[in-house]
C-alpha cells in the first residue's frame, strides 16, 4: 500500500485534529488522489492553502500523490517568502468589495449592481 508523509504549517494546524497538529502525519493511500483531495480530507479548506511542496518541489492542487511523497502545506499568513514561490489563488487587481462562495454567483451579481 502506498504511503505518504504530510505536514501542515502555520494557521492550517487550526483545521486539523489537535493530535495531528504541527507534526508529520504518515498516511496510507488507498487509491490515487490529488494533493488537493488529500489536504481537504484533513479538513483543511483548499482556499486557505498558499503553497504546496512535494519532495521540496512546488506543485499545484492537481498533483497526483505517489508512494513515498513528503508533502509540506503552507498558508500565506503574511509570509512574503511563501507568497512569492507559487500563488495557488489568483491575484486580484482590486480589493474585494465582498466575498461569497462561487455557488452564490447570482446573488453576488445582484449585490454588486
Amino acid at each position: 500500500m502506498a504511503q505518504i508523509r504530510i505536514r501542515f504549517y502555520q494557521s492550517l494546524n487550526d483545521f486539523i485534529a489537535p493530535v495531528l497538529s504541527a507534526t508529520e502525519i504518515i498516511h496510507n493511500l488507498g487509491r490515487k488522489a490529488s494533493v488537493k483531495d488529500m489536504i481537504e480530507s484533513f479538513n483543511v479548506p483548499h482556499p486557505e492553502v498558499e503553497l504546496i511542496l512535494v519532495n521540496s518541489i512546488v506543485v499545484n492542487f492537481s498533483y497526483i500523490m505517489e508512494d513515498g511523497d513528503s508533502i509540506q502545506v503552507y498558508s500565506a499568513d503574511g509570509n512574503p517568502e511563501v507568497e512569492s514561490l507559487l500563488l495557488l489563488r489568483p491575484e486580484s487587481s482590486q480589493p474585494p468589495i465582498f466575498v461569497v462562495d462561487a455557488n452564490l454567483g447570482k446573488l453576488a451579481r445582484y449585490l454588486s449592481e
